[in-house]
């Protein structure tokens, strides 16, 4: 197979996370790998250094572009503005920060939003004006801290374009629009897209076109009645915060009355979950031992205007948020004429055949790497995987056309909310609407990502 196989569970538009633990995690990995080789040589040929590996690179190249299109050769400050409760604890924030300021002619400061201020009628930092803001949360966010806090110079930064992610694509920034996509009255999305968005519908009480085309009277009766092969999920959350899935959560009727209750959350084809599961070496504290584990996994695309910058690779439980306890797994391009299958299987074979004790100490060393990397999230640590996941070139090629189309599609999706196409899908305040229209997107620099429950050759069998 030299695709891939899979869907897109979600996409985030408005400030995708994951760029810099990539990279972390190679290292990582990388690392973990030798160790194995010292134990037990394995004889396959992977790449833990391949450029889509390392995603933050683009998106660095993305920044500083946007600098030199603003300001030329002049020198700026490039912001990273977080909410302030998170200034400590998300490391990939801190990294970036810090990455800037080793570029020539460029700084960078991470802040909290409070900490612009308005000089002369610029926007500044500590007295410095600002170039360019990544500013890591949407626009609810955004409009809540300027309800306590007077963030003016922040607003004035976006109607000044100088906001990555631009405000304008947050209208579409919403799980919803998948319901455009599948959508049979909506022919104008490439072909691959189309084919990897599960079928999605705004929960209400309301009729619609089920995922076989069939008519669908009462959407609520349906869903508690087809619960096993749905989810429910908000159309704004993030982190699994408020996802309920069929067999997962087995209480049809919670679900359907907490996703009532909160209001503006879809309903998504259940995506079978034997197809995004790997089984992954895990070491057995208790019973001393080593044996596999079934695990999900996802796979988190990162693009930007010149197409795709890298991958973010997840697994653990359902869902696989790092921010809901699941953990990243290394990723290594498979260089050995073999199949991902086969390679993916003689690694599993290599790790359990190795002794305890011996990967007990390897567990130990990964532990120590992640610490000398500040490798944390809100949670605290992250669980790394043991075992890298496996992809070919072919794969990465499939990737990058799919990541094209992704881009231009959501740039179809702006023209429909600008042309007022999609007045009955967007649903968010009218002051939130406000602000995305003082900066429009139109493909100008943003880092988009597409959480892709993709498979590359390696499903298990079903249970």
């Amino acid at each position: 197979m030299k695709d891939f196989l899979g869907y897109h569970s979600e996409w985030n538009l408005g400030s995708p996370g994951g760029w810099d633990y990539q990279r972390i995690t190679q290292i990582i990995g990388k690392g973990v790998w030798l160790k194995l080789h010292e134990i037990r040589p394995i004889p396959i040929d992977l790449d833990f250094d391949h450029p889509l590996l390392f995603p933050v690179d683009g998106f660095v190249e993305m920044l500083v572009e946007a600098h030199r299109t603003r300001e030329g050769r002049n020198t700026g400050l490039i912001a990273v503005v977080a909410e302030e409760e998170t200034l400590e604890s998300v490391t990939e924030n801190r990294n970036l920060a810090e990455r800037l300021n080793t570029i020539n002619g460029i700084s960078g400061a991470l802040m909290a939003p409070h900490e612009l201020e308005l000089k002369n009628g610029k926007v500044c930092w500590q007295g410095q004006p600002v170039s360019v803001i990544f500013m890591d949360f949407n626009t609810d966010v955004l409009l809540a801290l300027h309800r306590k806090q007077d963030l003016t110079p922040l607003l004035q930064a976006v109607r000044e374009k100088r906001v990555i992610n631009p405000r304008g694509t947050e209208p579409i920034n919403v799980k919803s629009m998948f319901e455009v996509i599948t959508d049979p009255r909506h022919n104008r999305f490439d072909a691959d897209i189309v084919q990897r968005t599960p079928w999605t519908r705004q929960f209400y009480p309301r009729r619609t076109i089920g995922p076989k085309g069939e008519k669908i009277d009462d959407l609520i009766a349906w869903t508690r009645s087809h619960w096993d092969h749905l989810v429910l999920k908000p159309e704004r959350g993030y982190s699994g915060k408020g996802v309920r899935v069929g067999q997962v959560n087995n209480d049809a009727d919670e679900a359907v009355t907490l996703s009532l209750k909160e209001g503006n959350y879809i309903v998504q084809e259940k995506i079978p979950l034997e197809l995004w599961g790997e089984d992954i070496p895990t070491l057995n504290p208790e019973k001393g031992d080593v044996s596999l584990e079934r695990c999900q996994t996802d796979f988190r695309c990162l693009l930007g205007p010149r197409g795709l910058f890298g991958f973010l690779s997840r697994f653990g439980g359902v869902p696989t948020n790092v921010g809901s306890g699941g953990g990243v797994q290394p990723l290594g391009v498979l260089r050995s004429a073999m199949s991902v299958r086969e390679a993916a299987d003689r690694i599993n074979e290599g790790i359990l055949g190795m002794p305890y004790g011996d990967l007990l100490q390897v567990v130990e060393i990964q532990k120590k790497m992640a610490m000398e990397h500040n490798f944390t999230y809100l949670l605290g640590p992250i669980k790394i995987a043991l075992r890298p996941r496996v992809i070919t070139t072919h794969q990465l090629d499939a990737l990058e056309r799919y990541c094209h189309a992704m881009w231009s599609d959501c740039l179809t999706l702006e023209k429909m909310w600008l042309s007022g196409e999609l007045d009955d899908i967007v649903n968010i305040e009218q002051e939130e609407l406000e602000i995305a229209r003082l900066q429009p997107w139109g493909g100008t620099p943003a880092i988009l990502a597409s959480d892709g429950l993709f498979s590359f050759e390696t499903p298990p069998e079903a249970p």
